[in-house]
């Protein structure tokens, strides 16, 4: 029988409620109408009415879960985890409320002496599956669609920043990723209310430094060019004009509004490129990093609800987190070795 994921259980039970028959739910599931049949046999209870005292068939998604694990534990090899409570609640702890990922978290136990069970990614991702952790679904694990392809956008120029330098001018060696101090800017918004007005003008200055994947969170009033500048210039008083230009060498930034006073940033010691519009995968890092942000910070938040200490802790939580491109080092870690300023 094709394996239905947990959530696909408690529709089924819905749907049944709502007196939906089982090809019908398998065409709404996409499953196969066996699939479902075999299902609902599995989780079928039988309940007695309160009032007529007649046994009635009824599915419980809970029931047929519990069988699920009770025939795997039978049927399968003895779990890794066993019952290693610290590591459960490790697993749990790391996903549930420092927001990694199934990979980060086996990278880091790698380096854990303090766990006793090394659990891979693919493993981790299984024991979520299947229910192995009373505290934890998929349901709690941030998702990103493999395998999809963005179609391909017509590259045309920015009539808003005429004069300004693309990212087609960008040094080829920027594109290796090998020189520190080329980063991506961006601005994370606040979301907007049932009317589709934001809720507040606040937003955050994001940097991603792109060899690195060092992370600066600036939170400011609005994504006016004079606000962005403003907050540029305070970056340059906080390092010094000769720390400023050896840390930020390149920005590389979309088209947006808040960048157009590209002229009196550049005059503060660095260059900008701008990326083609409808372009977003030539700013990957940034991208990429967003997400991390958005797992403290959900889209349609309103920023002006969030600290500046906190917008600052969330970008330190990024350079601590571990990457799988640096062999399970995070950020902060692989600048250390690397003599990285």
């Amino acid at each position: 029988m094709a394996q239905l994921k947990t959530h696909e259980l408690y529709q089924i039970e819905t749907l049944l409620k709502e007196k939906f028959k089982p090809k019908e739910i398998a065409k709404k599931l996409n499953k196969h109408w066996t699939t479902i049949y075999k299902e609902i046999r599995r989780g079928t209870v039988i309940l007695r009415d309160g009032s007529t005292w007649l046994d009635i068939p009824v599915y419980c998604a809970d029931v047929s879960q519990r069988k699920r694990q009770e025939s795997g534990v039978k049927k399968g090899r003895k779990e890794k985890i066993g019952n290693d409570i610290k590591t459960i609640q490790y697993i749990e702890n790391k996903i549930l409320n420092e927001k990694f990922s199934p990979d980060a978290i086996a990278m880091r136990m790698k380096n854990d002496d303090s766990i006793k069970t090394k659990l891979c990614t693919g493993t981790i991702y299984r024991y979520i599956y299947t229910g192995m952790f009373e505290n934890l679904d998929e349901t709690h694990l941030a998702y990103e669609r493999k395998g999809y392809k963005k179609p391909e956008m017509p590259r045309r120029v920015s009539y808003k920043m005429l004069g300004a330098k693309t990212i087609e001018e960008r040094p080829k060696e920027v594109n290796k990723r090998e020189e520190y101090g080329h980063w991506e800017i961006d601005t994370v918004v606040s979301g907007k209310d049932e009317s589709g007005k934001m809720k507040s003008t606040a937003c955050i200055l994001v940097l991603t430094e792109r060899a690195k994947r060092e992370q600066i969170n600036r939170k400011i009033a609005d994504r006016k060019k004079e606000t962005v500048l403003k907050e540029m210039r305070k970056l340059k008083r906080q390092y010094g004009a000769l720390g400023f230009r050896e840390k930020f060498r390149s920005f590389t930034a979309d088209n947006g509004v808040e960048f157009s006073a590209y002229k009196e940033i550049e005059k503060l010691g660095t260059q900008i490129y701008f990326c083609h519009p409808f372009c977003s995968s030539e700013r990957g890092s940034n991208e990429a990093q967003n997400k991390l942000i958005r797992r403290w910070i959900p889209k349609g938040s309103n920023i002006d609800d969030y600290s500046d200490e906190f917008i600052n802790w969330i970008a330190e939580w990024i350079n601590n987190y571990p990457r799988r491109m640096f062999g399970g080092l995070s950020t902060n870690e692989y600048k250390e070795i690397h003599n990285t300023s």
